[in-house]
């Protein structure tokens, strides 16, 4: 299915859909060291655009996608941003409806933090997109029950021009894990520790993990661990000479890039978009979940057409 990536970042969502047998055309980003990186694992194209410009909205549409997948900026939802819609990136979704509508694509994928439920901006982005006929699901998913080594919640909206509102609800739900991903499951010893840290958004919650638990999400930060660490109740073992932060090729690993993904650019640059990539793993998760839906539905249609030419 020919397919385009916006906000593509890195290209975590690219390199799933690309997993699952997608064609991915193109994608679109406007922020340059996330492109650098992208170009340099695709061999397709990735234009440095702004979607909100209409030079971008006629250069989408003129490639005819079948499918446009994308994460819009989410840091105006998320928990661990300002959570103010009023801050302009939030009106990009209403940017990412407006380009499927325009484009006139069969499918789309949208993938965001699960906040953005609560948005009136998500609300008027489904009404423009239902009203211009897609049938739409929705699916909170875990990342760690779909094959990543973390525990990652995120929401995919797909929606799809010939199908009823929740068509894909099965398929997501039949072919999660029955339990949760650790990195021990993902990794075995390779990591070679037992316990790290990870820097907790306030002191309230704890630091140390162990392996044999999904990570929790990574995100576009990784910090040392703080002179005087107070172990924190929840710790499972005292800080010591073993316990470290995970590194940002750890991170990438857990976010599923493969070993082989060429990252290149400032540590701050590299550590934002591996936190805010989609894990390559849950974007092929939700890919073949919908080629196995394509694939059922057309399996029953021709079981209805031989059904109709034998009663005839």
């Amino acid at each position: 299915m020919r397919t385009i990536d916006l906000f593509a970042g890195c290209g975590g969502l690219s390199l799933g859909f690309q997993n699952a047998g997608f064609t991915i055309l193109a994608a679109i980003d406007n922020w340059e060291p996330a492109v650098k990186v992208y170009r340099e694992n695709f061999a397709h194209p990735i234009y440095n655009l702004d979607l909100e410009s209409e030079e971008s909205l006629k250069f989408i549409t003129s490639m005819k996608p079948e499918m446009i997948i994308g994460g819009p900026p989410c840091q105006d939802f998320s928990s661990a941003g300002k959570r103010d819609e009023t801050l302009g990136r939030a009106d990009l979704t209403i940017s990412y409806a407006d380009t499927v509508i325009a484009a006139n694509a069969e499918w789309f994928v949208m993938e965001n933090v699960e906040r953005i439920m609560k948005s009136h901006i998500l609300k008027k982005a489904l009404y423009l997109l239902k009203n211009a006929g897609y049938g739409v699901s929705y699916q909170i998913l875990d990342a760690s029950y779909c094959g990543i080594p973390q525990t990652r919640k995120r929401l995919f909206i797909v929606g799809h021009k010939h199908s009823p509102d929740n068509f894909l609800l099965p398929y997501f739900n039949k072919n999660l894990s029955s339990k949760p991903m650790t990195l021990f499951d993902y990794f075995d010893n390779t990591l070679g520790i037992e316990y790290y840290y990870r820097h907790p958004r306030s002191y309230a919650r704890r630091g140390i993990f162990s392996i044999h638990e999904p990570s929790p999400t990574i995100r576009g930060v990784n910090r040392p661990i703080p002179k005087g660490y107070t172990k924190h109740e929840g710790d499972p073992v005292d800080i010591s000479k073993n316990i470290r932060p995970l590194t940002t090729k750890e991170r990438s690993l857990i976010q599923t890039f493969p070993e082989d993904f060429i990252f290149h650019g400032s540590k701050t640059d590299l550590e934002q978009m591996i936190g805010n990539a989609v894990p390559v793993k849950l974007g092929e998760y939700v890919a073949r979940c919908i080629n196995e839906y394509v694939k059922d539905r057309k399996q029953n249609r021709h079981i209805e057409a031989a059904q109709l030419e034998f009663s005839c």
